[in-house]
């Protein structure tokens, strides 16, 4: 991972210096997707165009080819898949334009009438992203769309970015606006590092997560401003090793891990580090959350130095989840376990500011709480918890009380090798 960022390094000087004049070198060249054809009058569409320009790119026999879009000009595109089965392990795709989809859900040109995907990349292990442009998926006519409308607005609407099935992927720089739904997902992909990223959405758009992680590993995630109608970050089934740091949330949901274990499925989150995040108007601050009946475990996962902004329910662990009217009472349950909240401070806008719903059948264990402080937004009110079904010990000062963990002294020390 050492040598791919500082390739990375290497490669952006030797991008910056060359795309503004075409240079070709015998190690790097640039191809601009206007010179195969794109017009970025945000009009015209230029799908064809980026393809052309990255099938150029991608069998480009240089060392560091790179796919420029320039700044200046607004690039029309429908759904496109940039498959990264390509002879060079080092490619740059530098964005400082605007990207945007059609803003007519019903003018979108998806496979078989499904639209799960705008911009997809897919197989790649060496892929640098990045820029000052915006990927703006144009999601307000998607948001209100039902199936009473159309078949179109059923089940999931698109995600706008998707790296999948990839490796050693850096994105920098880059603003995300208004996905139909989620505006970036990490899926069974490694060694994924996004950073300098703004991501924003109304905070009454459905389903906007701004980074989702699912069947993924080795995922570093800092310096980023997130505010969408959804979770700021998710993490879902199949994700280990996941480092969250510097983050500012709000509007949104906050950052969750899950839900996991949906329709008695067997999920798992292990190794999350969560450091350094403030939390503004959120609904949620940090959430690990459980679906009754599920299968498998939440584990091994750290949240430190927190700041809750008036959040409304700053800590919650919930393994009652639901999300629709008609869930039922069952004993099998998702474990949660080893889970760390250290230095969280802060005030939150509702009374209960630590939720603690966990199971009777599999208690939630290993829960540590040390140097808690959240204060209620109203003067003169005071903060309280909810505390079923936990076993766990506490330290220093910890308002609002938590009575069912003991107080301690041998309370775990965050360890991060394992990120290495």
């Amino acid at each position: 991972m050492a040598n791919f960022l500082l390739h990375v390094l290497v490669l952006a000087l030797c991008v910056l210096s060359n795309q503004s004049h075409g240079i070709l070198t015998d190690s790097v060249k640039v191809y601009n997707v206007v010179d195969y054809g794109a017009v970025g009058d945000g009009l015209a569409d230029d799908t064809q165009a980026f393809s052309d320009a990255w099938n150029a790119t991608c069998q480009s026999s240089v060392s560091f080819p790179t796919m420029y879009v320039p700044q200046g000009k607004t690039f029309l595109l429908q759904p496109l898949t940039f498959n990264g089965s390509c002879k060079s392990r080092n490619i740059t795709v530098q964005i400082d334009a605007n990207i945007i989809a059609p803003s007519d859900p019903f003018a979108w040109k998806c496979p078989g009438n499904e639209c799960h995907r705008w911009i997809t990349f897919l197989n790649f292990n060496g892929l640098f992203i990045s820029g000052s442009g915006t990927i703006n998926g144009q999601g307000t006519n998607w948001w209100g769309l039902s199936c009473q409308q159309n078949k179109r607005g059923c089940g999931k609407k698109p995600t706008g970015f998707v790296i999948e099935n990839s490796n050693n992927v850096y994105i920098d720089g880059l603003t995300f606006v208004d996905s139909p739904q989620m505006h970036i997902a990490f899926e069974r992909s490694t060694w994924v590092h996004a950073t300098s990223l703004t991501i924003q959405a109304p905070k009454d758009s459905p389903n906007t997560d701004g980074i989702h992680i699912q069947h993924s590993q080795n995922i570093i995630i800092d310096n980023i401003r997130i505010g969408t109608g959804d979770d700021c970050i998710s993490i879902a089934d199949g994700s280990s090793h996941i480092n969250i740091s510097k983050i500012d949330c709000g509007p949104g949901h906050g950052i969750s891990i899950g839900s996991l274990g949906a329709k008695g499925k067997h999920e798992t989150v292990q190794f999350v580090h969560v450091k350094d995040v403030s939390f503004t108007g959120t609904t949620n601050g940090v959430r690990i959350k459980t679906w009754q009946g599920g299968k498998g475990y939440a584990r091994h996962i750290t949240f430190e130095r927190i700041v809750s902004n008036g959040s409304a329910r700053p800590i919650i662990i919930d393994q009652y989840y639901c999300a629709h009217e008609h869930c039922t009472n069952q004993k099998s349950a998702v474990q949660v376990s080893d889970v760390l909240y250290d230095q969280i401070s802060g005030t939150s806008d509702a009374e209960i500011a630590v939720k603690f719903a966990c199971s009777k059948s599999l208690p939630c264990t290993n829960i540590f709480m040390r140097n808690i402080t959240l204060h209620s937004t109203e003067n003169g009110s005071k903060t309280s918890s909810i505390c079923q079904n936990v076993r766990g010990l506490r330290n220093g000062e910890i308002i609002p009380n938590v009575p069912c963990l003991h107080e301690g002294d041998n309370l775990p020390i965050v360890n991060q090798n394992w990120l290495n």
